[in-house]
């Protein structure tokens, strides 16, 4: 057993991050390690005592449980442990006992501390977050909130058209908003003054609520500048309000944005905006792929990444309904589109089907029925050719069962909450995910919030929603590290999506529904969650930590495919991974596991 310095230091060279450290690191760090040799069943620490250090298995093997009791990982050789924490309160969130006699290396503190400040391979190793990508300032990393003219010219909707152009001429400004108090009532830009008031003849003294774009379309403060170009690309505008809880907080110009570039996602969204066929856009989101390779290479977060695709699928779903409404007429009744899954979460990556339901007017007839029956499949066929293929379990509005009044709509969220078995909880998690596409949003919102507040307040139904989102598990082998797939097609790999993004998914999902939290963003609710109380800031920043990693080595996993020339997917082998991005892979799977336990032991599981 090596337990002299020269042993000692050959054997931590040989594991990262300690072979990127020079000699001179090495010799001020080496003398610093304890060597601990412990009989099998010691307690190395409890949850809730004070970290010594750092821990590193040299021999032997030790046991590391939750709160629950649950064990989450069993480490061997060259395995680190303890480090979580050390630079936060200090304390075990877990515990730790040998299940043999062991010899393990402690590191102090203060020395762990030093390693980290000192040494960049030390800090990207044992925090991956310090590892950030390379950051710039572009229009996708942005909020609008950075972007955006908080210094707004308004005016009543009685003045005249003559006071809003003379205040705009005197600003040199394009455009000015029209507010009832702190609400925004329309806009008035010098297209309108030009359009339709010198082209029509009308006269200076005609009120601006004549010619003003009444209810403009507008985005939260939240959202990113992406989100300003797409829209202003698909809906040929330029000029985009920002409001929040209803209030007019700035404006968005084409002005603001020269400065910032989303060229290759904005130009497919504008390509798709204007095309006539749904084979042209199959020719557009063809380029998805290397729009993937484009934004990944870039440094983007994966929550950005998937938000620019997600925009794409959304983009081709609004063109294609208008063409259907070109087709076949103008629909009889209100009528939206809603999307569900990775399109309603936002969090399309390069591999996506489609899953899409309709909701109509209760007011619609039989006959109206057979009107969205045809625009149904005209869309979802469309989607189809584009890319987004049919899905495999027939979650869309092709389905009748999914394109139905909103009264039946209704009944179905009423049924699935009171009655929950394993259909119930199946559908109810996708349709928990719904986010509308195009059309009457209001045919939603208050279905939504009332689904919320039944299901929160059903005991019953959380329970067993709980207990349906615990199936997905993270791969945590306890001999080997990971527990792969043992035959098949993907033998020894990893499902990177059912056993690493969709655990997480799930978990926010029931977060989202026991705080009636609307976001259906998987980060936005978990977000939420901390923010409302209901998931405890340390616990909640670490999952969402776990999600970052898995989701971001997913989508570098894509691309890598994409970039040999094939299709991506969502298995990664181990052995492609540095140990590196092992052994923080594994720390993510250990936390969602443990944040799974804690749900299903503090909720009440149905027996």
């Amino acid at each position: 057993m090596p337990t002299a310095p020269e042993d000692l230091r050959r054997f931590l060279t040989s594991m990262h991050p300690y072979d990127a450290l020079d000699d001179e690191a090495l010799d001020t760090l080496v003398p610093q390690f304890v060597v601990r040799t412990l009989p099998a069943g010691a307690a190395v620490y409890d949850i809730g005592a004070p970290l010594e250090g750092l821990h590193v298995v040299q021999s032997g093997q030790v046991e590391i449980r939750d709160g629950n009791g649950v064990v989450v990982s069993l480490l061997g050789p060259r395995n680190s442990f303890g480090e979580r924490g050390l630079t936060r309160d200090g304390l075990a969130a877990t515990s730790a006992r040998t299940l043999e006699e062991t010899v393990l290396l402690l590191l102090p503190v203060y020395a762990f501390d030093a390693l980290v400040r000192d040494h960049a391979a030390a800090a990207r190793f044992f925090d991956r977050s310090r590892a950030a990508r390379p950051q710039r300032s572009d229009l996708a990393r942005s909020r609008i909130e950075t972007l955006m003219t908080t210094r707004l010219l308004t005016l009543s909707a009685d003045a005249t058209v003559q006071e809003a152009a003379q205040v705009m001429a005197a600003h040199r400004v394009s455009s000015i908003c029209i507010t009832e108090g702190a609400a925004l009532k329309g806009i008035l830009t010098l297209r309108d003054v030009s359009g339709k008031v010198v082209a029509d003849g009308l006269p200076y003294d005609t009120p601006v609520s004549r010619v003003m774009t009444a209810d403009p379309l507008s985005l939260p403060p939240s959202a990113i500048g992406s989100d300003v170009l797409h829209m202003m690309m698909e809906r040929h505008i330029g000029h985009v309000p920002v409001t929040e809880g209803g209030r007019l907080v700035g404006m968005v110009t084409q002005t603001d944005l020269t400065r910032f570039q989303a060229v290759s996602s904005a130009g497919l969204v504008a390509e798709i905006a204007g095309a006539a066929t749904p084979a042209e856009m199959a020719r557009v989101t063809a380029r998805i792929p290397q729009l993937l390779i484009q934004l990944v290479a870039g440094g983007n977060r994966h929550e950005v990444v998937t938000r620019l695709i997600t925009d794409v699928a959304d983009t081709v779903t609004r063109r294609l309904l208008a063409l259907a409404e070109a087709r076949f007429g103008p629909a009889p009744v209100p009528w939206l589109w809603l999307a569900c899954g990775s399109q309603g979460r936002q969090e399309q990556t390069g591999v996506s089907d489609q899953d899409n339901c309709l909701f109509i007017d209760n007011a619609a007839t039989d006959d109206d029925l057979a009107y969205f029956a045809r625009l149904a499949k005209y869309v979802c066929d469309g989607l189809d050719e584009a890319g987004y293929f049919h899905c495999p379990g027939d979650m869309m509005a092709t389905n009748p069962r999914w394109c139905q009044r909103v009264g039946t709509w209704r009944q179905y969220f009423a049924r699935w909450i009171t009655r929950p078995d394993p259909e119930a909880q199946m559908l109810a998690s996708v349709m928990f995910d719904l986010r509308p596409i195009g059309g009457t949003v209001s045919l939603f919102a208050d279905l939504q919030a009332e689904t919320l507040e039944a299901a929160s307040r059903n005991s019953i139904f959380v329970s067993h929603m709980i207990a349906n989102s615990l199936k997905h598990t993270p791969p945590l082998g306890l001999l080997r590290g990971f527990a792969t797939i043992r035959t098949g097609e993907h033998k020894n790999s990893l499902d990177l999506k059912h056993n690493g993004v969709v655990p997480v998914v799930d978990l926010a999902r029931i977060h989202a529904l026991q705080g009636r939290l609307p976001a259906v963003n998987t980060r936005a609710r978990l977000d939420a969650a901390i923010a409302a109380g209901s998931l405890s800031g340390r616990g909640g920043q670490d999952l969402i930590d776990a999600y970052d990693l898995i989701a971001e080595i997913r989508l570098e996993h894509q691309a890598r495919l994409v970039k040999r020339g094939d299709k991506p997917d969502n298995y990664l082998a181990p052995a492609d991974l540095s140990d590196f991005e092992r052994s923080h892979l594994r720390d993510a799977f250990v936390v969602i596991k443990s944040m799974q336990s804690a749900m299903g032991h503090g909720r009440g599981m149905p027996g």
